[in-house]
């Protein structure tokens, strides 16, 4: 079996930045452990695997340890594969998901991708989680992630989490760590052993979670945020209810073969 594969950095405008995506392209589902096996063997944040339909494409997102319910990045990365090299007469690619219709757009040099919003909830300020990050946040929220919220970008770059102790958080899949940025609305860096990523590079579906938040503290829709990793990257972003509107652009990397 031969299975094409495409690496594409998102959200950045050129290579060694941003999050790298695998995105290989499949005539019919594989079983669950191959494409467990095929992620583990990519070792990057997420591979994201596509099958064609009627109308559009079903999509599945695998990390290097478990399958997850929502990646934004590699929807990113499998809608730049679609309109730019599988199908580029289309201004759109629709995907089937476990988290719904995920619709991604031409949007000028950018693509934009329609993702749901995961407004957190306020909760305690734990001592479990102050000692895996380090220092104490000034507010915490929880999602499908933990939100810790800090006073200023300096703090949130400083961090240097304890992986071990934030793999034994009782709640959360990943820690999400936030502030209003210096030039930008906010920033933030994502934190997720308990999915095998020790910081995930950029994160579409922390931003699910972060956009809610923003927007109803600073009072307006329309943000642009950074993620302060090391490799780093730029969102766009809009809230619209119970939608989160994300764009930015993509890089292809590499094209090869995945042969089993």
């Amino acid at each position: 079996m031969t299975i094409p594969i495409y690496q594409v950095d998102a959200f950045t405008v050129g290579p060694f930045s941003g999050n790298p995506a695998a995105v290989c392209l499949l005539d019919a589902w594989l079983d669950d452990d191959t494409m467990q096996g095929i992620a583990a063997e990519n070792n990057l944040a997420e591979t994201a695997f596509i099958v064609a339909q009627k109308d559009g494409y079903n999509l599945r997102w695998f990390t290097p340890a478990i399958e997850v319910d929502l990646c934004g990045h590699a929807t990113l990365a499998a809608g730049y594969v679609v309109l730019n090299h599988l199908q580029p007469d289309l201004d759109s690619v629709s995907f089937d998901t476990i988290s719904g219709k995920l619709i991604v757009t031409r949007d000028g040099d950018r693509l934009s991708m329609d993702l749901p919003a995961r407004a957190p909830t306020p909760v305690n300020v734990s001592e479990a989680l102050s000692g895996a990050l380090g220092e104490v946040p000034s507010e915490v929220h929880l999602s499908r992630d933990i939100l810790a919220v800090y006073d200023d970008e300096a703090s949130v770059r400083g961090l240097s989490p304890d992986q071990a102790r934030l793999l034994a958080l009782d709640e959360g899949l990943g820690v999400i760590v936030t502030s209003q940025g210096d030039t930008v609305d906010f920033v933030s860096r994502f934190f997720a052993p308990k999915a095998g990523i020790a910081e995930d590079p950029v994160t579409g579906s922390a931003h699910c979670t972060l956009v809610p938040y923003w927007a109803e503290r600073l009072g307006r829709s329309k943000l642009v945020a950074h993620q302060v990793s090391s490799r780093g990257g730029e969102l766009h972003c809009e809230h619209r209810g119970d939608r989160v509107i994300m764009s930015g652009r993509c890089t292809l990397f590499l094209t090869g073969s995945i042969h089993l």
